[in-house]
């Protein structure tokens, strides 16, 4: 009686395969493959939005007053010839009705000519930057010997006479609403509670950065609590900004909304210089982003009693209801799709 023998074959090795089916290019090469193109095209895009309209500083009808006769020389320089692109000039009946009009934020300063002299009001809290611009321009375009004097309408605080613990500010504020609108996300809050967390939060910062900017500080110099309030709406643009964007479209959201945030809105934003003063579309991209609208806004409530506040209010309130709006969405889409996978 014989015994069958039975073999059993050891299996086979699977073949080498990429990681994922019916693709020639590994996975692990895929990556790397973006990380070395991505990276150089971020870092481009970093250099030149913050290096060019730095680089690119020059006025464009920048809005100026003047109190002068028709005649007057440097009515002509000022309104004509190889600069008449540079400066959108307001005429007013007096020195009065300039001041006002700089105090509403309606322009940057005003020249005021008489046969006494030269008057330059400046405003150093609405740019420091214009109102150096200003005295140089005056300086070179008055006729030979006349007296120019100075007087700056609304200056900075002492505590900031250049500007740059202002200037200095915006980044921080930016990368606070990134952070915000990013935790709310990768924490799991979705629909209503993430968008009542995020508000709470970014009332809080609000609060915060008045403290840290206006009483500790003395960068802010206005009414407090309408202070607290610009700095915490303008965390709530950017945050919801961020969170909406990531409730719609994943992760992926938290990257492109950080993106138009800091790299786009943040040195589009005038804060350091002026809108006007930058090249292109860069001048009003910028005003419509919430780290423009929010430099915006917090100096007019800081500096000019709301003057010129309501634009770059309504602005970040768009983004803001935009944002939450995106954010209730998202809520709303994930529950039904995790209703029509339990069903």
């Amino acid at each position: 009686m014989s015994t069958a023998h039975t073999t059993t074959s050891p299996p086979a090795a699977p073949d080498a395969a990429p990681d994922r089916p019916g693709d020639g290019i590994p996975f692990d090469r895929r990556r790397l493959v973006a990380v070395l193109v991505v990276t150089p095209l971020i870092a481009a895009l970093a250099l030149w939005a913050f290096a060019w309209p730095a680089s690119r500083i020059a006025p464009r009808d920048l809005p100026i007053g003047l109190v002068a006769p028709a005649g007057a020389p440097i009515a002509e320089n000022l309104t004509g010839g190889p600069g008449e692109d540079a400066f959108d000039v307001q005429r007013y009946d007096d020195a009065a009705a300039a001041k006002a009009a700089i105090e509403d934020r309606e322009i940057y300063g005003a020249l005021v000519a008489s046969p006494e002299g030269i008057q330059l009001l400046t405003a150093s809290a609405a740019s420091p930057a214009v109102a150096q611009l200003l005295n140089q321009a005056v300086a070179a375009q008055a006729p030979p010997g006349a007296e120019v004097t100075t007087t700056d309408v609304v200056a900075l605080p002492e505590d900031d006479p250049r500007g740059t613990g202002f200037a200095a500010g915006a980044l921080p504020l930016a990368l606070a609403g990134v952070a915000a609108g990013a935790i709310t996300f990768v924490m799991g809050l979705r629909g209503t509670v993430a968008a009542a967390a995020l508000t709470g939060a970014a009332a809080l910062v609000g609060l915060t950065a008045a403290a840290i900017e206006h009483s500790w500080l003395g960068i802010l110099t206005g009414n407090w609590w309408a202070e607290a309030g610009v700095l915490g709406l303008t965390i709530l643009a950017v945050g919801a900004t961020v969170a909406g964007a990531a409730a719609l479209l994943g992760a992926r959201g938290i990257g492109l909304a950080a993106l138009l945030i800091v790299l786009i809105g943040n040195p589009f934003s005038g804060v350091t210089s002026a809108p006007e003063l930058l090249p292109g579309a860069a001048a009003w991209t910028g005003q419509l982003l919430p780290p423009g609208a929010g430099g915006s806004l917090l100096r007019s409530v800081a500096f000019f009693d709301g003057g010129g506040a309501a634009g770059p209010a309504l602005v970040l309130t768009v983004w803001a209801v935009l944002g939450l709006t995106a954010m209730m969405l998202g809520g709303h889409l994930k529950r039904g799709r995790e209703t029509a996978r339990t069903a």
